[in-house]
Parts: structure tokens; sequence; C-alpha cells
């Protein structure tokens, strides 16, 4: 039996980061990096020896000047136990292998080594999503995939669990951003390297009147006062350690000093079998 096609079609991709790079609109990278900033500042801990994965290494050199920059290709460049700190920056979404990309990340970690990842969640570009599935349907009579498929936060969550990771934690921001109309944000897409690089694809381009219907119906459905129209993405954070007998563990079943309706100063009921 044949294997399933990957998900997403890498050289695809790669040429659509390269386009990109030539004249770039990263500012949900930066927005991305800037709340990594945040969150490690109130982390007790200074980091020595961080790593970065990202398609845009521009956006994190500056900051992280002594990080090792690696590229988010389906072999991690990184040597195992070498590092206390891996950021995997905006990149999961289009992972043939998410789990394997949070695996490898652990693998690269010390001892108690913090992963962080960020990533677009299942919120992300819903608006653009509709309107195009919408348009399709109404001027070819079929539907093909457009826009890769972004994890909710719960299972986005659940996969620190399966790579191994302890004291998981996955949370979510949304960024609203406003745009001229449709055809604006989808060059602006563009310019982020995240037009469609789906296997499933179609391999021909999109008929001029199937763009514009998108637009139209996008105006029509989420259009504001002013003329402009909204673009919905949602940030996914998440946070795991590298395992180590240091962390704290749940205590054992039973192992309770005090009762909780003590400590509530309440009265304790019996349910009915």
């Amino acid at each position: 039996m044949s294997s399933p096609a990957p998900l997403t079609d890498r050289p695809a991709l790669l040429r659509h980061r390269a386009r990109a790079s030539r004249d770039p609109a990263l500012f949900l990278h930066e927005a991305a990096r800037d709340e990594v900033q945040d969150r490690l500042m109130v982390v007790n801990r200074s980091f020595t020896a961080p790593a970065v994965i990202t398609p845009f290494p521009q956006v994190w050199e500056p900051v992280f000047p002594d990080a090792t920059i690696v590229a988010d290709d389906e072999t991690l460049a990184l040597d195992e136990g070498a590092h206390d700190l891996v950021i995997h920056a905006m990149a999961l979404h289009w992972a043939n292998d998410p789990v394997g990309q949070i695996v490898q990340s652990r693998r690269a970690l010390r001892s108690d080594g913090l992963f962080l990842g960020m990533c677009f969640g299942g919120q992300t570009l819903q608006e653009l999503r509709a309107a195009l599935g919408q348009a399709e349907i109404e001027v070819t009579g079929g539907l093909s995939p457009r826009i890769v498929p972004m994890g909710e936060i719960r299972d986005l969550g659940a996969l620190l669990q399966r790579a191994g990771l302890a004291l998981p934690v996955a949370d979510s921001f949304p960024i609203n951003a406003s745009y001229t109309s449709a055809l604006h944000l989808m060059r602006d897409l563009r310019a982020m390297g995240e037009t469609n690089a789906l296997t499933g694809r179609l391999r021909h381009p999109t008929r001029r009147a199937v763009i514009l219907r998108a637009a139209e119906l996008y105006a029509e459905t989420y259009g504001g006062d002013d003329g402009r129209v909204p673009a919905s993405f949602e940030i996914v954070t998440l946070t795991g350690w590298s395992p180590d007998e240091s962390q704290q563990k749940p205590l054992r079943p039973g192992s309770a000093a005090q009762r909780l309706a003590d400590a509530l100063n309440t009265r304790e009921t019996s349910l009915d079998d």
C-alpha cells in the first residue's frame, strides 16, 4: 500500500517564501517575535544557548544574535542536547509532520530546556476561507483546497504531550488586521510566503472570475461602514519543557493533607450511588 501524499508541497512552499523575501510583509512574524520576547522576560531563567526554527531569519537575528537559526526543514539541522531554548517560529502549520518537528526540537533541548512554539491557529483567515469557497462553488461548480488547514488550540496543545514535553501549555491571542479589499489581503499573503502550497491544490492559475467574486463576497459579508474589510489571524503559543527530575509533578491520588470541604468551610454531602 502506497503512503498518502504529503499535505504540503515543500518545493512550492520554498518558492513562495523566496519570492516573498524580495519584498516581504512580515508583520505577523514580528508580532510573534515580540510575544516571545515578552514571555521570556517573565521566565525566571537566563538562556545561553537558544535556537530558532524559522523561514525568515531576518526577523529573529537582530533579537537573538547568538542563536542558532535553522530552516523548518523536515529534518531540523539541530544537534541533540545542544540548546536550553528552542523557538519554533510560525512554520508548524506547513509541516507535514508537526509532531515530528516538536520531537526533533525536544531532542535538541538539554534537560529542563524550554520549547516555545508560535503558529497559526484554526481561526486564522476564516473570512477569506469562506469567501473563496463560496466564490469557487458559484463560478466553477466545484471546490479545491486553497488555504492550509490550521489546528485548533486543543489539538495543537496535544502535540506537546505526544512529543514527550513536560508541563505543556497552549494558549492563543488574536490579531485583527484591516485591508482596503480582499485583493490587498491576498497581496499581503503573497508577501508573507503564505500562498497556496498544498499538494492537492489546482495546478493551473485560479480563474479571474473566482478571485473577483471572492472579493465581492468578502466585502458584502464582512465589510465595514468605512469600506474596509477585516482579516482575522490567531496565533497559538505552545510551551513545554524537556523532562527533568527537578520539575513539579502531580501529587499521588489520596495524598492530600486536608479535606477540600474543610478548606472551603462547607459541609460535605455524599452523592447517591
